[in-house]
């Protein structure tokens, strides 16, 4: 029995000796492994920012823009409103739209679809590389640059592209805004008006324009 115990023993102590002697070369040889470092940083810290992209708009004096109603138009009936874009951010832009929410009278908003022949809206947009000459709604004497052709309320529901389709940092155009209701007949018999009529009708208007950041770029210095 004693020798069974102190063969026991020593084989305890024989394992106990191996892994503590295991334990020792692993803590030995990660010390080797983590024993030399090196790093570098820039002296100043390098800044990295952020632009921006902004549109504003606003009345082009002495007109009101979109603040002046437009009241009692007629048939062939053509009113201008001047308004002016600037893109007031610190990044180009591309993709200039302008879409029109419009509600009120449908007769004002879509043309009519015969037998009914009545005619919408038209809005058109022109730029000027200078102010306008309001008196004569000309652009220096002549016709400004067309953005967008002569087009159906309705169809403003849907962005239209302007011409001009991009706006550097400070750039902007200056608008004429034409809203037009075409020529068209209409006949009132003993003070009732027809059925689907554009007169005494209304039409609330949202003029929106739009742009998106130029295209990403890389760069190497």
């Amino acid at each position: 029995m004693n020798t069974q115990k102190s063969r026991h023993g020593l084989s305890w102590r024989t394992a106990a000796s191996g892994i503590i002697g295991l334990s020792l070369l692993v803590i030995a040889g990660t010390g080797v492994l983590a024993g030399l470092n090196a790093t570098t940083s820039n002296a100043a810290p390098q800044t990295a920012d952020a632009g921006t992209l902004r549109l504003t708009m606003s009345a082009t004096s002495p007109s009101a823009g979109f603040g002046s109603n437009i009241s009692n138009l007629a048939p062939g009936d053509v009113v201008n409103r001047y308004v002016s874009l600037t893109n007031s951010g610190t990044l180009g832009s591309q993709g200039l739209t302008l879409t029109i929410a419009s509600s009120g009278t449908q007769t004002l908003i879509t043309d009519g679809v015969a037998p009914v022949a009545t005619k919408a809206l038209r809005v058109t947009v022109q730029s000027c590389s200078v102010a306008w000459t309001q008196a004569t709604g000309l652009c220096a004497g002549v016709a400004g640059k067309s953005e967008i052709a002569a087009t159906a309320l309705s169809s403003f529901a849907t962005a239209q592209a302007l011409t001009t389709t991009t706006l550097s940092p400070g750039g902007g155009l200056n608008l004429q805004i034409q809203t037009a209701l075409p020529d068209q007949s209409e006949t009132t018999v003993d003070g009732v008006l027809p059925t689907a009529s554009v007169q005494g009708g209304a039409a609330n208007l949202t003029f929106t324009f739009f742009q998106t950041q130029r295209t990403a770029t890389s760069t190497n210095s």
